[in-house]
């Protein structure tokens, strides 16, 4: 079935981040056991962790598609930043859990990690930055806070094997006596995982507090608008977004000595024109100025 709205779109994405998360914890968790590396575990933690954030994900993608009522005339777009301040939690939580199994390894003598475990974390790598740059690139595409949040999972991912490829090569090297290198980076990594939560969760914050972030937007409404004949300029322009959606507010300036029924006519043929160049707005509302 094509993917045919940028709700699918994001869907589908999620759908592909959970799958993903499902085998890597898999092959980490495997790979960290056997071959006697904590930082492995934790990554493989982070990625049980990933999983049950992009169900979240994926239930507040569609419950923020569902189309707007008597008690929502704004649609239920408003639901996704919270979904994303839940996805944050998830990363807190699990930064929580390494460094603390972390601290406890690091007091504890173990066996030195297993050199070919190396192999394994070089291919997570490659893999986890390509998921981020994929999950990155639809969540641009769909205005998707929390498909942000979902492909900043997936780069957290690739930081902490980054930090376990190095710490399990330290150890390896050094021999006996290094052992904890391995541990000293799983605690690295969580310490970088509780700094990305920050980013995932201000963006999300913005947006519940309707903070005016979107220049670029509003700076190409105005310019389309004036494109509209009979609308000779542009006041106030407000934007806010639920979603995947802006909903706006746009002040338009006409000749003051129209009739009351062309300016109306003039404000419906405007929102026309700004939904056919702009298909993610949702609400339009153009309030009509008279320019003397």
């Amino acid at each position: 079935m094509p993917e045919t709205s940028p709700h699918e779109k994001a869907i589908s994405t999620t759908y592909f981040s959970i799958f993903s998360s499902a085998g890597l914890a898999i092959i980490k968790g495997a790979a960290g056991y056997f071959g006697n590396s904590y930082a492995l575990v934790a990554d493989a933690i982070e990625s049980t962790a990933d999983i049950f954030a992009s169900i979240l994900v994926l239930f507040g993608l569609k419950y923020t598609s569902r189309p707007a009522d008597s008690n929502h005339p704004y649609g239920h777009g408003r639901a996704e930043p919270l979904f994303t301040f839940l996805v944050a939690g998830f990363l807190i939580l699990s930064a929580v859990v390494i460094a603390y199994e972390s601290i406890q390894n690091i007091r504890t003598p173990h066996d030195l990690p297993e050199p070919w475990t190396l192999a394994i974390i070089a291919l997570i790598i490659a893999w986890k930055e390509y998921s981020f740059r994929k999950v990155m690139a639809r969540a641009k595409e769909t205005n998707s806070s929390s498909l942000k949040a979902d492909a900043w999972h997936h780069r957290s991912d690739a930081i902490t094997s980054v930090a376990a490829f190095f710490g399990i090569s330290f150890a390896c090297i050094m021999g006996k006596g290094y052992e904890s290198a391995d541990d000293w980076a799983a605690l690295f990594a969580a310490a970088f995982i509780l700094y990305n939560c920050y980013s995932i969760f201000r963006p999300a914050l913005a947006e519940i507090m309707d903070e005016n972030l979107y220049d670029e937007l509003e700076q190409q409404i105005r310019e389309v608008s004036v494109t509209e004949p009979g609308i000779l300029g542009t006041e106030k322009c407000w934007i806010r977004k639920a979603g995947l959606t802006y909903h706006i507010e746009l002040h338009a300036i006409v000749d003051g000595d129209i009739p009351v029924r062309d300016g109306h006519i003039l404000s419906h043929k405007l929102q026309d024109r700004l939904r056919k160049n702009f298909p993610e707005l949702g609400n339009i509302l153009i309030h009509i100025e008279p320019d003397k």
